[in-house]
């Protein structure tokens, strides 16, 4: 599905990735740890086509990233949901209208898709706040608006840049209940987080690989997580 082999990432003449080689199969759930500035967010744009390595080879659905063009990159993102660490909504539309925008941008009919809209922001447990405008939104509202949008192409992939890092540990715990539900329905999940006390708490329900970023380089992360 989404293929790193040997990848390297270098900008403004220091090395951020090196020799990173990761594979995302269909239905796998994975985490990526490691402090601040350590790669986290570079390495899932790699994993969504955001950026072209330096090194190495990036396949997304087969397709070498190099030689994928503009149509073939908004081809795979339809495929793959993000979910962005400061996730960007647009004002003066209410949640339900930012939750759909990925279904007009693609030409997609949002009056036949207006069922699954519903189900979807039910789902999320926004059904109240549906015509709320974003800057009324609570932080744990908005990051469960942002999986909404995330996920409302029905993507086969999931990537997250810290969706908890803003939240508490209720709602973060009820973000998680959400990834790994779309886990169990054949969703791969890739979650890029700092707190290894939720990783610990959602590896009790969920059987996940858990990766850290340390020195540039991927590695699987011991038993003393």
């Amino acid at each position: 599905m989404i293929e790193l082999e040997g990848v390297g990432y270098s900008y403004g003449g220091g090395e951020l990735l090196g020799d990173v080689s990761l594979s995302l199969a269909p239905g796998s759930f994975h985490f990526l740890t490691g402090p601040s500035g350590a790669g986290k967010t570079t390495l899932l744009k790699l994993c969504y086509g955001a950026l072209v390595p330096t090194a190495g080879q990036v396949r997304l659905f087969g397709q070498d990233r190099r030689e994928m063009g503009r149509d073939d990159i908004a081809m795979a993102r339809r495929r793959i949901g993000v979910v962005h660490q400061d996730c960007q909504f647009l004002d003066h539309l209410d949640v339900a209208e930012n939750i759909a925008l990925p279904l007009a941008v693609s030409g997609r009919d949002l009056l036949a898709e207006e069922a699954n809209l519903r189900e979807l922001i039910g789902w999320v447990g926004l059904r109240a706040r549906a015509q709320a405008r974003p800057p009324e939104l609570s932080g744990g509202e908005r990051q469960r608006a942002a999986l909404a949008r995330a996920v409302i192409m029905s993507p086969d992939a999931v990537l997250a840049d810290e969706p908890t890092g803003n939240i508490d540990w209720e709602m973060s715990e009820r973000l998680m209940r959400l990834l790994i539900e779309l886990n169990r329905m054949g969703k791969t999940i890739l979650i890029a987080t700092h707190d290894l006390a939720l990783i610990r708490a959602a590896k009790t329900h969920v059987q996940a690989r858990v990766l850290r970023i340390a020195g540039r380089r991927l590695q699987l992360a011991g038993a003393d997580l």
